[in-house]
């Protein structure tokens, strides 16, 4: 059969389950109205066919040292990794926490390709759509690459067929006429070239996209360098890695024990991203540091509800950010590094976390400590999974959570004819230091958060959600307050009408005195 070797960073991405925490990404997706699921089962067949990591399992072969290779899977039907299932009663909110739950809780077969599908029935009248998949098979980004050819843009779906399309390598899609495919590799590397280049070759593409300046950085990495240059570039990056390697690890708390198989779920009500633009204006502030800082307010009632005294509160979240080159977006697999985010949650005022909150993510769009971790993951791709344990769990050990926040589709989904109306994910938080994920996902101008914990550290992940809503709610309300503050006064209305009133009695007067 035929198989092809997995890049370094997905391999990494795959070896890094823990005993108990597996790298599984598990989307929701909500509808009022029935899924109709013979429509779905078709538009699986046909449309996840498009992507070979779908319809591929990973086997491990090589010496001295075995790395994941993807296998095609002979006769391999979409349809068989579809479920369909009910609700139990009562079939609302809750319940279908507890399945989320429970699924988040399941490790995939890995004698099968690395997904899973569930079409969920009786769900307050209307349907869910529940898919796991392993984060080697992408990432974030990705991911939204894979709804937008599953669903619609419009209520009337395409007539789909039993019949899968063409298969396409590579888990993308076909390029489009304004996209090049990149040429093929030349040359026999060397086994010094195999380790070092790929680290330097990451850290020269990942630094020029961290500047935001990726269609001018693509043009410029297009032209040869000085090789003293790029050794340059490798070491500003080994030595940011070194730096965040020597940061004191996170302290206790109730966010850090061991683990559990069991995981827990729970997400908040949606809020408007105008409400959140809003919020932040006066300082400049994103929608993104809004939403982060609401989240580090709920997790500081949280923390306290705990019984972590408010001057001891301290924690910092893994926060990947994304480094895909404008040549990879219509591409699967993972393009992303990591920074280290302390989160403000020895503030007690909502104004001030949110102003340090700013000020942090403002600095980490210009740091390189993304890229940094994504050369330590495209080089512990390529060793012995024990040496990337070691790495991980190094890593892992400077923070308490993984938070990372997806913007969905700006416009209505649908599926099967259905419309979807929320969309929501669990992050996952593998290895074994990370006892919980924090998800933030933007879907037609609302976003949600969701928790995903494991269920002996944290057992109640709907205090937090709900703790968020709360904050949410207050900072918009202070936000308006203070719009209200600074309104210009309004001259009275009543001062115009008396001055009429006051033009009728002279007038009255003088028609008095002509008579």
């Amino acid at each position: 059969m035929a198989t092809h070797p997995m890049s370094p960073v997905d391999a990494a991405w795959y070896h890094i389950d823990g005993p108990a925490n597996f790298a599984m990404i598990t989307g929701v997706a909500l509808t009022r109205e029935p899924l109709p699921f013979e429509k779905v089962r078709k538009a699986f067949r046909r449309r996840l066919a498009r992507f070979d990591r779908y319809r591929q399992r990973v086997v491990e072969k090589g010496f001295p040292v075995a790395t994941p290779h993807w296998e095609d899977v002979p006769g391999f039907d979409a349809a068989q990794h579809l479920h369909h299932i009910a609700l139990p009663a009562p079939h609302d909110r809750r319940a279908l926490a507890e399945l989320v739950s429970d699924l988040a809780s399941t490790p995939l077969d890995r004698a099968r390709p690395l997904w899973e599908a569930h079409v969920v029935d009786d769900v307050e009248g209307g349907s869910a759509l529940i898919i796991r998949a392993h984060h080697c098979i992408g990432d974030g980004t990705a991911m939204m690459l894979v709804c937008r050819e599953l669903f619609d843009e419009s209520p009337t779906p395409m007539e789909e067929d039993d019949d899968p399309p063409p298969q396409v390598a590579a888990g993308a899609l076909p390029p489009t006429d304004a996209e090049e495919p990149p040429p093929p590799a030349t040359g026999a590397p060397t086994s010094a070239s195999t380790l070092v280049a790929p680290v330097i070759d990451v850290l020269q593409a990942s630094a020029r996209y961290a500047t935001r300046a990726a269609a001018v950085a693509w043009k410029v990495a297009s032209r040869p360098e000085p090789l003293v240059a790029k050794a340059k570039l490798a070491l500003d990056g080994a030595g940011m890695l070194v730096g965040e390697l020597f940061k004191s690890p996170d302290p206790p708390s109730p966010l850090k024990g061991s683990f559990g198989i069991e995981k827990r779920v729970a997400w908040s009500a949606p809020v408007a991203l105008a409400d959140a633009r809003a919020i932040g204006a006066p300082m400049g502030a994103k929608i993104n540091d809004v939403l982060v800082a609401a989240m580090s307010g709920a997790l500081r009632t949280y923390l306290t509800n705990r019984g972590v005294r408010r001057n001891r509160i301290r924690a910092r979240a893994m926060v990947p950010v994304d480094l895909r080159p404008p040549g990879r977006a219509p591409e699967l697999g993972n393009a992303f590094g990591l920074v280290l985010l302390d989160l403000p949650l020895d503030s007690d005022r909502s104004r001030e976390r949110l102003a340090r909150t700013k000020r942090r993510m403002d600095a980490l769009k210009h740091s390189a400590e993304p890229i940094a971790i994504l050369a330590l993951f495209d080089l512990i791709g390529r060793l012995p999974k024990a040496v990337e344990d070691f790495a991980v769990d190094l890593v892992g050990s400077k923070a308490s959570l993984v938070m990372t926040n997806v913007a969905g589709p700006r416009e209505p989904i649908h599926l099967a004819g259905a419309r979807i109306e929320r969309l929501l994910f669990c992050v996952p938080h593998p290895g074994r230091q990370l006892g919980m994920g924090i998800s933030i996902m933007s879907y037609h101008g609302a976003a949600t958060l969701t928790v995903v914990a494991d269920a002996h550290l944290v057992p109640d992940p709907e205090a937090i959600t709900d703790a968020f809503d709360r904050e949410f709610a207050r900072m918009a309300r202070n936000a308006r307050r203070q719009l209200a503050k600074e309104a210009p006064a309004k001259r009275p209305a009543a001062r115009p009408r008396k001055a009429a009133k006051a033009s009728k009695a002279s007038k009255a007067r003088r028609t008095a005195s002509a008579n």
